[in-house]
C-alpha cells in the first residue's frame, strides 16, 4: 500500500482542470477536491524513485521556500529520493544554512518574506559559486526569468512544482555539473602541463573579456590594456596573441621601466653591431610592452614610427629597419593624464588607445576565486611537494571577503604561503596571511588595551560584514541590534 507521506508529497502537483476550492477528507485529513481524482497518480510518484534515484548519490540540496507545507513536502520527497536536504524558510536563514557547509543544489522560491529571491541566489554564488540554483515561483513572468538566468540561475521553474519534472531538471543539473567539474579538473591539468599560468575562472566579468579578446585578436590591430598592478595584463595580451592570425610566431615580452635607457632601447630596436631588437626578432609576432608609460620621451618617438610607418632605427644607426610585429602595450596608469602633466606623448596615446581593453580587478570578479585557489593550489604543491588537496569553504569565503590590492598576483603569493604553512589535506583560515582582511597588521602597534580592542573589534566586524554584505544577517551574526551595527560602522570608520 502506498504510504501517506509519499501522497502528501504528490498534492504540491495540483493537476490542470481542477480549479475548484470545496475540500475533501482522505484518512482523517482535510484536503482540496482534487486530490480525489488521483487514486491512479500512485503509480506516477512511485516510477519518479527509479528515475531519480541514480542521480542521488547523496547529493545536497538547499530548499529555500516560505511555505510551510510546500518546503517540507518538496524536503520530503527529495530525501525519499536520496538526497541530503536541508530547508530555509527566509532569506536570512538560507544564507545562515549555505554558510554552514557547501551544497550541490539549491531550489529557491523568488519571492521570501524578508527579501528577493534573486538577491538570495547572488549571495548564495557569493558564499559557494560552484552550488547551482533551481529558481521557484508562482508568478511566472518574462522579466522574472530573465533577471534569474541573468543572476545565475541554472533554470526556473514555475509552480505547482510537478515532481516528474523536478527530477528531469535535476537530471540535467547533475549532468552539466559533472561537466563542469570535469572541464576545471582538465583545465587544471591542463595548465599545470603547459608550463606558464593560463586564464582561470567563468565569471561574467572575465567571460566579457575573453569574448572582447576574440574579437581584437581577430585582426592585427595594436592593443592597449589598461587595469591595476597584479590583474595579469600580459596573461591576457599571451590570450590576444595565441587567439590571433599569428599565433605560431614569437611572443617577446619587454618591461619598460626597469633598465637604462640605452640597454631597453638596443632590446627594443637592436644596434649598429648587428644586435637584433624585439620588434625585429619577433617578426610577425607579438611584441609586449609592459607599463609603457615610463618609457622615456626618446623611446616613445621611436615606438611611434614603428607603429606609423613600421619602421625603427637601431641604436648608433643610421639606416631604418623594417618591423612587422604587432604591439600590445600595457599600463597600470592612467594614460590620459600622463598627457596632460606632459609625461606621455598625445600622438603616441593616440595611436594605442583606438583598440583598448580595460583587465577587470580582481574585486570585479570574485566568482573567480575558487577556481584560482584551486589552480594555484595545484602549482604550489607540486612545487614544494606537498600533499594539500583544496582549501576548506571557510577559507574561501574568507578569501572572497578580502579587498585583494595587488589583485591576482596577491592572491597567488597568499596561496603560496597558505600551501606552505598548511600541515593538512586542506589549506584554513589559520594558514592564510594573518593581514589579509585587515588591510595591515593584525595586530596593533600599540600597549594600550582599548585601542587593540578596537582595534579587533573593526577587524572582526569588517570580515563578518564582507562575508555578508546583508547588514540584517551580519548584525545578527554579531549578536548585534541593527542600529547598533550602523553605529559601529560609523565610530570604528569602516569602509566596505
Amino acid at each position: 500500500m502506498w504510504e501517506w507521506s509519499r501522497w502528501r508529497a504528490f498534492f504540491v502537483c495540483k493537476p490542470s482542470g481542477f480549479n475548484t476550492i470545496t475540500p475533501v477528507v482522505l484518512c482523517g485529513i482535510l484536503l482540496p477536491p482534487w486530490c480525489a481524482a488521483l487514486g491512479k497518480s500512485a503509480s506516477v510518484v512511485r516510477s519518479l524513485k527509479t528515475v531519480s534515484g541514480t542521480i542521488a548519490q547523496r547529493k545536497s540540496i538547499l530548499v529555500v521556500e516560505d511555505e510551510p507545507i510546500i518546503r517540507e513536502t518538496l524536503a520530503e520527497f527529495l530525501m525519499g529520493e536520496g538526497f541530503e536536504v536541508r530547508t530555509a524558510g527566509t532569506a536570512a536563514e538560507a544564507i545562515r544554512v549555505a554558510q554552514e557547509r557547501d551544497y550541490d543544489v539549491g531550489i529557491c522560491d523568488i519571492q521570501l518574506p524578508d527579501g528577493d529571491g534573486v538577491k538570495v541566489l547572488r549571495q548564495l554564488h557569493r558564499i559557494n559559486p560552484a552550488m547551482f540554483v533551481l529558481i521557484i515561483s508562482a508568478y511566472a513572468t518574462v522579466e522574472n526569468a530573465v533577471e534569474a538566468f541573468t543572476a545565475g540561475a541554472f533554470d526556473y521553474l514555475v509552480k505547482p512544482v510537478r515532481f516528474e519534472e523536478l527530477v528531469k531538471r535535476l537530471q540535467r543539473l547533475f549532468k552539466f555539473q559533472d561537466l563542469y567539474r570535469e572541464n576545471q579538473r582538465l583545465r587544471n591539468d591542463l595548465a599545470r602541463s603547459a608550463g606558464f599560468d593560463q586564464v582561470v575562472g567563468s565569471s561574467h566579468a572575465l567571460q566579457e573579456l575573453l569574448k572582447t579578446i576574440r574579437k581584437v585578436a581577430a585582426t592585427n590591430s595594436n592593443v592597449l590594456l589598461v587595469g591595476e598592478t597584479g590583474t595579469g595584463k600580459e596573461l591576457f595580451a599571451r590570450e590576444i596573441h595565441v587567439a590571433g592570425p599569428n599565433k605560431d610566431e614569437k611572443f617577446l615580452a619587454v618591461s619598460c621601466g626597469t633598465r637604462p635607457v640605452e640597454l631597453l632601447e638596443t632590446q627594443l630596436f637592436g644596434n649598429k653591431d648587428g644586435q637584433e631588437g624585439a620588434l625585429v626578432t619577433a617578426g610577425t609576432g607579438t611584441v609586449f610592452l609592459d607599463e609603457i608609460a615610463q618609457l622615456p620621451p626618446g623611446t616613445q618617438s621611436e615606438i611611434l614610427r614603428a607603429i606609423e610607418y613600421q619602421e625603427v632605427t637601431p641604436v648608433g644607426g643610421a639606416k631604418p629597419v623594417k618591423v612587422q610585429a604587432r604591439i600590445i602595450a600595457a599600463t597600470s596608469r592612467d594614460l590620459s593624464q600622463e598627457v596632460t602633466d606632459g609625461n606621455f606623448q598625445e600622438d603616441l596615446f593616440y595611436r594605442l588607445d583606438g583598440v583598448k581593453i580595460r583587465i577587470p580587478a580582481l574585486r570585479e570578479r570574485l566568482d573567480d576565486i575558487p577556481e584560482l585557489v584551486e589552480y594555484f593550489i595545484v602549482r604550489h604543491r607540486e612545487a614544494m611537494g606537498k600533499r594539500v588537496s583544496g582549501a576548506t569553504s571557510e577559507s574561501i569565503r574568507t578569501l572572497m571577503a578580502a579587498h585583494w590590492k595587488g589583485n591576482v598576483r596577491q592572491l597567488d603569493n597568499a596561496i603560496e604561503r597558505a600551501v606552505m604553512m598548511c600541515e593538512g589535506e586542506e589549506i584554513t583560515p589559520n594558514d592564510l596571511p594573518p593581514d589579509l582582511l585587515g588591510g595591515g597588521s593584525s595586530l596593533p602597534d600599540t600597549d594600550d588595551l582599548r585601542s587593540a580592542l578596537r582595534h579587533y573589534e573593526r577587524l572582526h566586524i569588517t570580515r563578518v560584514l564582507r562575508q555578508c554584505p546583508d547588514k540584517k544577517e551580519a548584525a545578527r551574526r554579531l549578536k548585534l541590534g541593527l542600529s547598533s551595527l550602523y553605529r559601529k560602522i560609523e565610530e570604528l570608520k569602516i569602509e566596505l
